[in-house]
């Protein structure tokens, strides 16, 4: 057995044979997932485990063992495992308070950084005006920046959080749905929405928009404005071109703070047209004040498939472009 490598035994109590198979899954399926993502070998007796594997591995799966066995009081859903797994995998200091690490007021209380770069996301977005996030869906770079926008708004540092999004169907006609343009348009703005009832609840963001604490809009709404002590979101950037980016970036006035985001393999402009995040991830790269985090598919915390497809996508990408 190499130098490195340690053998780990522990057992749980109070012993809980219901939580304990909460744990291990049906005939012990989660504790293959975790085999396989931190490349450590489990075997146990009863309530009794042995995890075999580098040190740092083999520790990390005891932590999580624990964890989830905490957890199990009740079921665990399938989300959970797999999100702890994120979080064995690439752990980072997220959230605490006196001591200076990242604390969100949310109504999530257990909303926290799950990767690295995803800790660096949130901490450029506390630390510059205008914040870039890029990268595959399943990354969280939407929800994190509304977390923040949350954040914001309940400390008082802004008056408002303004959400923004080009409306540019994925290949669909919407047009020719009924209803007014609000109606017309909500389906581009429907994600938005979802994380702000996940975050301040159905209640308070109907207040919110009442109050004009909320606002939510096409891009193009945005011409013409300037937006002051205003947290300002600007989600599927990819889909801008560069004239509606620079009118988007120009918009920003006093006490405001903006976070862009995007994906640019997944633009859905029109052959043949730029797209405003390449051109501004170019343009703006030196701007004093500006951050960029780039994330890859080892921050994907959706489902470990959405991975291994990103994965694959842009295995294929690199290849055209090699070939081009």
């Amino acid at each position: 057995m190499p130098v490195s490598a340690l053998i780990l035994r522990f057992a749980f109590e109070p012993v809980d044979n219901t939580r304990l198979a909460r744990v291990c899954g049906s005939v012990d399926a989660n504790l293959r997932d975790i085999e396989a993502a931190l490349g450590v070998k489990i075997s146990r007796r009863d309530a009794e485990f042995r995890v075999n594997g580098l040190k740092a591995a083999a520790e990390r799966t005891q932590s999580l063992l624990e964890a989830l066995y905490e957890r199990a009081r009740r079921p665990l859903a399938a989300e959970t495992l797999q999100l702890a797994l994120v979080e064995a995998q690439a752990p980072a200091p997220t959230k605490t308070g006196p001591d200076g690490d990242l604390v969100l007021r949310t109504r999530r209380a257990d909303l926290s950084a799950r990767t690295p770069r995803q800790h660096q996301y949130l901490q450029q977005i506390l630390s510059h005006d205008i914040t870039f996030g890029l990268g595959p869906a399943g990354t969280g770079k939407t929800f994190l920046a509304v977390a923040c926008a949350v954040d914001a708004l309940e400390r008082a540092s802004v008056q408002r959080i303004i959400l923004t999004r080009p409306a540019v169907e994925a290949g669909e006609r919407l047009g020719f749905l009924p209803g007014d343009l609000t109606q017309k348009v909500d389906p581009y703005l429907r994600p938005l929405y979802d994380a702000l009832y996940d975050l301040l609840g159905f209640d308070r963001v109907t207040k919110a928009f009442e109050k004009g604490q909320l606002e939510v809009a096409p891009l193009a709404f945005m011409r013409g404005r300037t937006l002051n002590h205003a947290f300002v979101i600007l989600d599927e950037a990819q889909n801008t071109t560069p004239e509606q980016m620079k009118m988007f970036l120009t918009r920003i006035g006093f006490g405001s703070r903006c976070v862009v985001t995007g994906d640019t393999s997944q633009i859905d402009l029109p052959r043949g047209v730029t797209s405003g995040l390449i051109d501004a991830e170019r343009v703006l790269a030196k701007v004093k004040g500006i951050a960029m985090t780039r994330f890859t598919s080892a921050d994907v915390v959706r489902h470990p498939l959405v991975a291994r497809i990103v994965e694959a996508y842009e295995a294929r990408a690199k290849r055209e472009a090699r070939e081009a």
